[in-house]
């Protein structure tokens, strides 16, 4: 049975490749293999539980024709390479754009940046912002294979700028392989650290630092991140050698769980070393130790914050810490607390609560703290609290904004910059100089031209959900649109870890507002835009509200004749899958066009992937029955019923993905196959050469829009977009 199913499916993929061209055939199905598991009394059928398993000869082929469907199909798309055309001409209006940034004590620069000309950022060094330009390291250098594309993920230089570590990623897979220049000689260091999640710190002799490896270079190996340990490596020596420094394995004591990743750091303007239990959960479980425990044997940790403590984040300076916390403030504080007794039943509070705006962002210089506040996450404005008289002054922005991003050189300094960004403008990086009150345009990206969007107009709405709770929703659109329910309309949203949906602009994404239609964002909850109980109000067994606000928000722009059901694409990924996919299988009678990228679609059995264990804290896990009934309820894959038609839908998954592993959406995307009642294309693109899309290359990223967009355009009834016959 499993050769004849396999022999089937490879007879198709040659049919495909032939006929797609001519016209759109559907992709050939995947076997179902019936599991039935139960689950506090409730049976639930999984037909392709074997997709699950990453030998699976059937499966496998099968993803391999569904990428070559994927790509026939939108790749016939007319208009398609239209859109792809003015995404590199954009680009193109660039001379450069420069991201990544970190300054060191000395003032020395270090960044990536990419021409017009380029895949990736390339790593770059000069002396002060003024410093004549170096190349340091190129990517395309690294290896010689024309099957992998490597991209720096990564830049730690130390605070004296004699080292720079770079850590760099094949084909989007976000595992690591790292290494050391030497800023005196221009070399690199024969040091090589392999499995590399993440470099933490440099340690206080600047030759050595702690890093962060997986457990498994599989990304579809559960080891990838519950084996995952935090370790020391020294300077040019093999890393073989290296010492794990904090594991669950070292210190059983401290109870680190399943969905817990081990990671250490030093903080060098405390002089302390922390250690976390490190998942998706805000709340975070903290230890400390002085740094004189460092090269201790084993370091006699003591808790900072429980999750209970409901610490967000915090910052310190050599007296302090300040923590960010929702503690009886949903739209945050921030609190202080010694660092030598760090008892937080003593913490006296540094920012109040503000009940109209959300404290959204802060960070620490020499003189105080600069934060920001924001109103229904699009209107931010910016603050600075001193730290000689604890006065508070708002800060005159150079323009209104939607975003306010805030940067330091540290503690230590009195630096401070804030970028600014809307749905329409470009950011800006401005040098704050808070003696004077005045602000330096400091750029390093060129500042390209859009004249294409200046007429776009945006509306800033409140839309009453179900229960009668107000959304707010983003509308973005062309001066002089017709509000006669005949525009089309992209309806964005994610809806999970308390995130915002900040504005920013994206030229290649408002090429559908120049194709005449309507750009949306819906800040739903779940999301962080509106605080804490915003978040909390799309959790585990509230995550309905995700999708019902997103609903609501659809009906409104009906009901306000912007648009119509047959005119509504909705898109959105990762988590945003659980919105996209349960919005379509409760009202697939609402949208013509459903895009979930990289989406979760099976919560139920996404703890059986590597990720999953780690986001038990945002979805719940199915062995606690009240959980398992929320993870069902937000399961798309087993809301999928026969006997429904519904719309065009476009999946994506990256093959090296190891935060949404491709059976998740595979096993949606064949169910769908499977029960299609109408001719509406059900496709499923995965991408070999990418992941999540965190470390793709700029070309990976233009090809996925473009198939996006175009799929949307098409199916919401534009002319110019259909496959070509």
């Amino acid at each position: 049975m499993k050769l004849l199913a396999f022999l089937l499916i490879a007879v198709a993929m040659i049919c495909v490749q032939c006929t797609t061209k001519q016209s759109v055939e559907k992709p050939p199905l995947a076997p179902e293999k019936p599991v039935v598991d139960t689950y506090f009394g409730t049976e639930l059928t999984d037909d392709y539980r074997y997709f699950e398993d990453s030998e699976d000869t059937i499966a496998q082929t099968w993803y391999k024709v569904q990428s070559e469907y994927a790509k026939e199909v939108l790749g016939s798309i007319s208009g398609r390479q239209t859109l792809l055309d003015k995404m590199y001409e954009f680009d193109g209006r660039r001379a450069n754009m420069i991201y990544s940034l970190s300054i060191t004590d000395n003032d020395k620069y270090f960044y990536l940046k990419s021409t017009p000309d380029d895949e990736t950022g390339k790593l770059y060094y000069r002396d002060g912002f003024e410093g004549e330009e170096r190349l340091l390291f190129d990517p395309e250098s690294f290896e010689d294979d024309p099957n992998t594309k490597y991209v720096i993920n990564s830049i730690m230089p130390t605070e004296d700028a004699k080292y720079v570590a770079v850590s760099i990623t094949p084909n989007g897979k976000e595992l690591a392989t790292s290494f050391i220049i030497d800023m005196e000689t221009d070399e690199i260091l024969p040091d090589r650290i392999e499995k590399m999640l993440g470099i933490t710190s440099w340690l206080p002799d600047l030759n050595s630092f702690l890093y962060v490896q997986a457990g498994s270079d599989n990304v579809q190996d559960m080891a990838y991140y519950s084996k995952a340990k935090t370790l020391t490596h020294v300077l040019n020596t093999d890393a073989s050698a290296d010492k794990v420094f904090f594991s669950k394995e070292k210190y059983p004591e401290l109870n680190l769980g399943e969905m817990d990743i081990a990671v250490a750091a030093y903080d060098r303007d405390c002089k302390k070393i922390f250690s976390l239990a490190a998942n998706v959960d805000n709340r975070l479980r903290v230890f400390y130790a002085p740094v004189s425990e460092l090269n201790a044997p084993k370091v006699a940790w003591k808790t900072l914050f429980e999750r209970e403590d409901e610490i967000y984040d915090w910052y310190t300076n050599s007296t302090h810490m300040y923590l960010y916390t929702p503690k009886d403030a949903p739209n945050f504080k921030l609190l202080k607390i010694p660092v030598n007794d760090p008892d937080l039943s003593k913490a006296e509070i540094f920012v109040a609560e503000d009940p109209s705006q959300k404290l959204s962002g802060y960070t620490l210089t020499k003189d105080g703290v600069y934060y920001t506040m924001k109103k229904n996450g699009v209107e931010e404005k910016a603050f600075f609290k001193s730290f000689g008289d604890n006065s508070i002054k708002e800060l005159n922005l150079p323009f209104a904004a939607g975003t306010v991003r805030l940067s330091s050189k540290g503690v230590q300094f009195s630096d401070a910059w804030l970028s600014l960004s809307g749905w329409t403008r470009n950011n800006k990086r401005y040098r704050y100089d808070l003696a004077n009150d005045a602000y330096t345009f400091e750029m390093l990206s060129d500042m390209p031209e859009f004249p294409e969007y200046e007429d776009l107009v945006v509306e800033e709405l409140m839309v009453k959900s179900h229960d009668g709770v107000e959304v707010p929703l983003s509308v973005i659109y062309k001066e002089g649109l017709q509000q006669d329910g005949k525009n089309r309309l992209l309806l964005f949203g994610y809806g999970a870890y308390g995130m915002s949906m900040d504005p920013g602009f994206s030229p290649n994404v408002l090429q559908w507002c120049l194709e005449d239609g309507i750009y949306a964002v819906a800040h739903i909850r779940g999301g962080g835009e509106l605080g804490d109980q915003w978040y909390k109000g799309g959790h585990k067994t509230t995550k309905p509200n995700t999708w019902k606000d997103f609903i609501a928000c659809a009906e409104y722009m009906i009901d306000n004749k912007y648009t119509s059901a047959e005119k509504i694409a909705i898109y959105g990924g990762s988590a945003g899958g659980i919105l996209i996919g349960r919005s379509m299988t409760e009202r697939p009678d609402l949208f013509a066009a459903v895009i979930p990228a990289v989406g979760v679609m099976n919560t139920v059995r996404a703890e059986n992937s590597p990720n999953g264990p780690g986001n038990i804290p945002e979805f719940g896990t199915v062995k606690d029955s009240v959980e398992f009934f929320a993870l069902l309820e937000m399961d798309s894959y087993h809301h999928l019923k026969e006997g429904v038609v519904y719309p065009p839908t476009l999946l994506t998954a990256g093959m090296n993905d190891p935060r949404v592993i491709v059976w998740n959406p595979g096993k949606f995307a064949a169910r769908l196959q499977a029960i299609n009642q109408a001719n509406n294309p059900v496709i499923f693109r995965v991408d070999y050469e990418a992941g999540h899309g965190i470390d793709n290359t700029k070309s990976r990223n233009f090809e996925e829009l473009a198939d996006i967009l175009s799929f949307a355009l098409w199916n919401t009834g534009s002319e110019r977009y259909k496959p070509e016959k």
